[in-house]
């Protein structure tokens, strides 16, 4: 039986971890995924368990929890008619693709070359929160044809590779293409639902050495992780909504900016042995 001190220790750092993803995706309009990565892997990392697989148990569980956040996201902006269920349809099949595959990859990947895609992509991610403009566009319309083909695997593919929803790319993606931003943000969250399902569906197949495990894993994707997050965001992020609509977002999302692209660094780091 796991330690019962150990067990305490981690449903603390999860209640901490949820509440704060909660506020940050009510407040910032962020997913919850570019939080939870790397405060999954500090904490299940501080408690002792690391090993080969550290990032994949912590990609599949972020993911897990994306499903319920992402499924709640979608039925509550289609009720406002937000969703544009035209970009779903299109883009849909090669995300899903592109999940799958990077299911595969991440499968096959050490922990350590895990962190450095993470670390990579997490800057680029932050450079764009921080100094991104509004009004910047690559087209009127969102790509079709061979551009789609092209474009919608790699949003499913380092969606995965980054444990995280279709947001941090997909609301960038669509903003470009001159879609109106709380038409992306609710389409998006479709994005979240194509790329979270095929690829927990994977993780959960993924065989984990039970020595370096966190208690109740299946799979790659733990359980009481999942389920402390999952109800920490929800009682949270109505939170971090008011708290948007009482002051400016813009220098906080900012400051997220900085914070995470000094996370995604120090992942950068570590997976360089520094």
């Amino acid at each position: 039986m796991p330690d019962t001190m150990l067990l305490m220790q981690m449903l603390v750092l999860l209640l901490v971890i949820g509440a704060l993803a909660g506020v940050l995706a009510g407040l910032l309009g962020v997913g919850g995924g570019i939080v939870l990565v790397p405060s999954f892997f500090y904490a299940f990392q501080t408690l002792g368990y690391g090993g080969p697989q550290l990032m994949q148990m912590c990609l599949a569980t972020s993911l897990a929890t994306i499903i319920v956040t992402s499924v709640r996201s979608v039925l509550s902006h289609n009720k406002k008619g937000a969703v544009d269920w035209t970009i779903l349809r299109g883009w849909g099949p090669g995300i899903a693709l592109g999940a799958i595959v990077g299911v595969l990859v991440a499968s096959s990947l050490r922990s350590s070359t895990l962190q450095g895609l993470f670390g990579v992509l997490g800057v680029v991610i932050g450079l764009y929160l921080g100094f991104g403009k509004s009004e910047w566009r690559l087209g009127e319309a969102m790509p079709k044809g061979i551009r789609r083909a092209v474009v919608s695997p790699m949003v499913g593919f380092l969606s995965v590779l980054m444990g995280i929803g279709g947001g941090s790319f997909g609301v960038p993606l669509m903003s470009l293409y001159n879609t109106p931003i709380h038409r992306a943000v609710a389409t998006a969250a479709g994005f979240g639902v194509i790329i979270a399902v095929p690829s927990v569906a994977g993780f959960l197949l993924l065989p984990i050495d039970a020595a370096s495990r966190p208690p109740y894993t299946v799979g790659a994707v733990n359980i009481p992780a999942f389920l402390v997050v999952i109800a920490m965001t929800l009682s949270t992020a109505p939170l971090g909504v008011k708290l948007a609509h009482a002051m400016d977002p813009k220098p906080l999302r900012r400051v997220f900016a900085v914070f995470l692209t000094l996370v995604a660094l120090n992942m950068l780091r570590k997976a360089m042995g520094w």
